[in-house]
C-alpha cells in the first residue's frame, strides 16, 4: 500500500470479510436465543449486514479494487469469542439471551469502528456517494446496537437476574 486510496481498499477488502463472518455468527446467535424478540431481531441484522456487504462490494468495484476479501482477524477473534461466552456455552434462558446480546454487541461496535474509518477514507478522497452509502450503513449498525441496548436494559438483564 502506498496510497490512501489502497488503504481505502483494504478497509473494503477486510470489512467484506468482518460481514461475512458476522453474518454467519449472528445467523448462530439468533438460533441460540430463547426469547423471540430478540431472535427476530438478530435474523433482521443479518439480513442487514448481508445488504453491507452487496454495498462494500459495490464500492470495491466503483473505486477499481480487487474483488476479493481480505480475511479479518480481528471479527475472527470477536466471532470466537462469540461462540465461546454465548454459542457454545452451557448458559441458557435469559442470561444466554444476555451473552447473545453483549456479544452482537462488540461485533457491532467492531463495524461502527469499520465502517466510520472507511468512510473517513472515503471522503478525503472525494468518493461522496461511497461516503454516503457508508454513512447509511453506520446508521443502519448504531441503530441495531441501540435497540440491543434497549432490549438487555428493558428485559432480557432482568430476566437473568431472576434466573
Amino acid at each position: 500500500m502506498t496510497t490512501l486510496k489502497d488503504l481505502y481498499i483494504e478497509e473494503l477488502q477486510d470489512l467484506w470479510s468482518a460481514n461475512n463472518q458476522m453474518a454467519d455468527t449472528v445467523a448462530k446467535l439468533a438460533d441460540a436465543a430463547s426469547d423471540s424478540t430478540l431472535s427476530d431481531r438478530l435474523s433482521a441484522s443479518k439480513s442487514g449486514i448481508d445488504e453491507h456487504t452487496q454495498t462494500l462490494k459495490s464500492l470495491l468495484s466503483d473505486i477499481g479494487g480487487e474483488m476479493k476479501k481480505d480475511h479479518c482477524k480481528g471479527m475472527e477473534g470477536l466471532v470466537k469469542e462469540a461462540h465461546k461466552h454465548a454459542i457454545d456455552s452451557d448458559l441458557s434462558g435469559a442470561a444466554l439471551d444476555v451473552a447473545i446480546i453483549a456479544q452482537y454487541q462488540r461485533m457491532c461496535h467492531y463495524g461502527i469502528a469499520g465502517f466510520g474509518t472507511t468512510k473517513a477514507f472515503a471522503e478525503a478522497l472525494g468518493e461522496n456517494e461511497a461516503a454516503s452509502k457508508l454513512d447509511q450503513a453506520l446508521d443502519d449498525i448504531y441503530e441495531s446496537d441501540s435497540y440491543m441496548s434497549e432490549l438487555a436494559e428493558r428485559s432480557r438483564n432482568v430476566d437473568a437476574m431472576a434466573d
